[in-house]
């Protein structure tokens, strides 16, 4: 008798099921995080200069204030993921000089840059979540929106990454970052990107993770 191929399973749904998932995106639900974190020293100690030159920066509790909020609202049980199926890199040495960004899989998530003494972020999402017909159509971004969702029209910005589905947001300042993260739309839109990646298996990433920054998104 043949047997049925078994289905391997990725990502968060060895431990979390679609329908928690599901809830937890719509905001339906608080999921359950580990008490311990499983750390790797040699990490923490290793970026730890880097994160003493984030802290000198002008932009440092700006930064920290708003990784706080990304990691205990936009990551889905962060402790219990953290590292495996998501990260944060401190004065990653990339092109972009970003302050900081956390990845996941092998994607890019959320990043925040100096912009003079301020600070300005992007933020990738699923295209389908900002068009006015819930499409993938590039001219049917709806920009009212996006306005909306901060606290200067001007603030916002867009472009389109490649592949398909796949949208980049630009948020200038402080003040509209956390506009822009704490609106309800914005809120939903990321934690539906961040699932399907997270869901791709484990994170790429892991050897870039700063444990010293990471500390405030997993509440210590």
């Amino acid at each position: 008798m043949s047997k049925t191929p078994r289905i391997s399973t990725t990502g968060l749904r060895q431990f979390l099921n679609v329908e928690q998932q599901r809830n937890w995106m719509e905001g339906n639900t608080d999921l359950p995080d580990a008490d311990e974190r499983s750390q790797s020293m040699e990490l923490r100690f290793k970026y730890m200069p880097r994160v003493q030159k984030l802290l000198a920066r002008p932009q440092a509790q700006d930064v920290l204030k708003i990784l706080r909020h990304y990691g205990r609202n936009c990551i889905p049980m962060p402790r219990r993921t953290e590292r495996q199926y998501w990260s944060v890199s401190c004065l990653p040495s990339t092109s972009d000089k970003p302050l900081v960004r956390v990845n996941t899989s092998w994607m890019e998530l959320f990043t925040i840059y100096a912009d003079g003494e301020g600070i300005r972020a992007r933020v990738i999402v699923h295209l389908s979540d900002f068009t006015a017909d819930r499409s993938t159509e590039q001219g049917q971004v709806d920009e009212v929106l996006l306005e909306h969702c901060v606290a200067t029209p001007e603030d916002v910005s867009y472009f389109f990454p490649r592949g398909e589905d796949i949208f980049g947001i630009n948020v200038r300042g402080s003040a509209s970052i956390h506009t822009f993260l704490a609106a309800p739309h914005v809120l939903r839109a990321i934690r539906r990107f961040n699932l399907t990646h997270m869901n791709r298996g484990r994170n790429a990433y892991q050897a870039s993770h700063c444990y010293g920054v990471a500390d405030v998104m997993v509440g210590g």
